[in-house]
């Protein structure tokens, strides 16, 4: 009874079946193209990686007649963070000019509330950048949470006040964690 069933004649079914199984053992390739997402991924991290490796551990720190650094005799090393240099003319934020300073003060102008203000504007605006372009990169990163890390490298003539004011503004922009960079005191023992 099996010799009879194979030796029957094709139905229109079998052919359709025996069509639809050829056709699918060889469907034609399609288009094989680049992917580009996994590589976005990995460029971002590659990203992360470079950003982290170019805060080294010590500042690098060149003294003018504009920026001369007070000495001290601590031990401690400075950390990863934002860098935020004030001299006797400017404030700059990693390396680019934020706002000019006269005689290390900070013109009325530029301040919230005039004279009397503590928030400088064109700081606080820069910093919420930097802000948010480090939380962005925490968020990637969960190993390395955003803390708000300043190293602030000050002229030693920098009026308390115009330092005041920084730190306020700091402060307002999620910066609370900071470190004033100063040069080590050398032969010191204590």
């Amino acid at each position: 009874m099996a010799e009879q069933d194979n030796e029957r004649p094709a139905t229109l079914g079998d052919c359709k079946r025996k069509v639809r199984r050829l056709l699918g053992k060889h469907q034609e390739e399609e288009e094989v193209g680049l992917n580009i997402y996994p590589m976005m991924d990995m460029m971002t991290i590659l990203l992360v990686f470079l950003i982290q490796s170019f805060a080294s551990g010590a500042a690098a720190v060149v003294q003018s007649e504009e920026l001369q650094i007070p000495v001290s005799t601590s031990q401690v090393d400075a950390s990863e963070a934002l860098a935020l240099v004030i001299s006797s003319s400017e404030v700059s934020v990693e390396g680019k000019h934020v706002l000019s300073l006269r005689n290390g003060k900070v013109d009325s102008s530029l301040k919230q509330g005039g004279g009397n203000g503590w928030l400088i504007t064109p700081l606080f605006n820069a910093l919420k950048q930097h802000r948010d372009r480090l939380k962005l990169i925490a968020a990637q990163n969960t190993k390395r949470p955003f803390r708000g890390e300043v190293r602030i490298i000050a002229d030693k003539r920098t009026p308390f006040r115009s330092l005041g004011e920084v730190i306020y503004t700091l402060g307002q922009s999620e910066f609370g964690s900071l470190r004033f960079i100063v040069l080590k005191q050398e032969g010191h023992k204590g």
